[in-house]
């Protein structure tokens, strides 16, 4: 699928970054293989978009329970949405009906896992990292794991809301390819939309990196350098989520498994590349951002060293003149000059003559300005 046309927003951007430690959830230590670790946030919903492919037939439905679940049938295509991940029983009872592997739903469920792609018999485990701006423009960060099985697909997100409400309007379309593709294109589009959705937070990356580079320039700032820091630890996250995203689509590319076609996999390439780009320009942004920061260091030198400069050449100047007056505040009794007339007007054109030649002389050099 081509990469979306997107209209790039050259003003300046306030963008607020979130950046978290790393923390897995984690099953006590000798637990058993597979263990569920339990989410302190109890939501949990789950949707079932149901459609027979090339036909009219298309129902989309919340579950409150897993026995409303349909059987499987070969000829149509299911996908089971679960939005959160605090109800357990539920998630047992979607892994009891879809013979979900132990370790495989243990990866959908103990948050975070890196990107990967695993094979469980006939059922195939994508682990992803899903990116989204929110309304405070802060860049969040999510899990979706898919599990793709014979004629359904299953995502397990980590928490409510996501970026796949194009994609579900895709599907109410009958003419839509996605309308008339098996659980393995439906997959594909899935990944493709998750990939898709690096590029808006990349352009106010942009953006915001842009207006950064104007404030070092003209007026660098502790806050600027704050700012700075915070970008560069986003931009090392969001190489950490996508750079493994790429080695688990290019897994899904070289697996050999029923439930991902030739056709689907000619699809997957061109998602595997617009993977590749979004790794680069995260890459060019993460290097300018530390160019920033030492072009920032160097502006803050510059600065203190044009404070210095000024001080220097005003220590300079009146290092003379204080040497005059010291002279003539000694209290010596026989100093001739103490008692000519014009001795004191003298001393001041004299030491008004050093001060001027010394600043014309400063001037000349170019220390006082071209």
């Amino acid at each position: 699928m081509p990469a979306k046309s997107r209209k790039k927003n050259r003003s300046p951007v306030k963008l607020k970054m979130r950046h978290r430690r790393f923390r897995k959830k984690m099953a006590d230590v000798g637990a058993r293989p597979g263990t569920l670790v339990e989410h302190t946030i109890n939501e949990c919903s789950a949707q079932l978009i149901e459609f027979v492919p090339g036909a009219d037939e298309y129902v989309s439905r919340a579950i409150d329970d897993v026995a409303q679940l349909p059987p499987s049938d070969s000829n149509r295509v299911h996908w089971l949405d679960i939005q959160g991940l605090g109800d357990l029983e539920t998630i047992e009872a979607v892994g009891k009906r879809f013979q979900i592997h132990p370790l495989a739903l243990a990866d959908a469920v103990n948050v975070p896992q890196r990107p990967k792609t695993d094979i469980y018999g006939d059922q195939i485990l994508v682990v992803m990292r899903m990116v989204c701006l929110a309304k405070d423009q802060s860049v969040q960060t999510e899990q979706v794991t898919l599990l793709i099985g014979n004629g359904y697909v299953v995502t397990f997100q980590e928490k409510p809301g996501d970026i796949l409400d194009p994609l579900r309007k895709r599907l109410t379309d009958p003419t839509s390819r996605v309308r008339n593709g098996k659980a393995g294109f439906l997959a594909y589009a899935i990944v493709d939309t998750i990939i898709d959705g690096y590029y808006p937070v990349i352009d106010v990356l942009g953006d915001h990196i842009e207006s950064l580079e104007s404030r070092v320039m003209s007026d660098p700032s502790t806050d600027t350098l704050v700012e700075l820091n915070h970008t560069k630890n986003l931009l090392v996250d969001l190489r950490r989520s996508i750079s493994p995203q790429r080695e688990a689509i290019n897994a899904l590319i070289r697996e050999q498994h029923p439930g991902i076609s030739d056709d689907v996999r000619i699809h997957l390439r061109d998602v595997y590349d617009h993977c590749i780009q979004s790794l680069e320009v995260i890459e060019m942004y993460r290097e300018m951002s530390t160019g920033l920061i030492s072009i920032y260091l160097s502006a803050v030198a510059n600065r203190s060293n044009d404070v210095m400069k000024v001080l220097t050449i005003m220590a300079s100047v009146f290092i003379p003149l204080t040497f005059i007056a010291g002279i003539y505040g000694m209290n010596f009794e026989y100093m001739p000059e103490l008692k000519f007339r014009w001795a004191y007007p003298l001393v001041w054109v004299a030491m008004i003559a050093i001060s001027g030649g010394m600043l014309a002389i400063f001037w000349r050099k170019g220390w006082l300005g071209k």
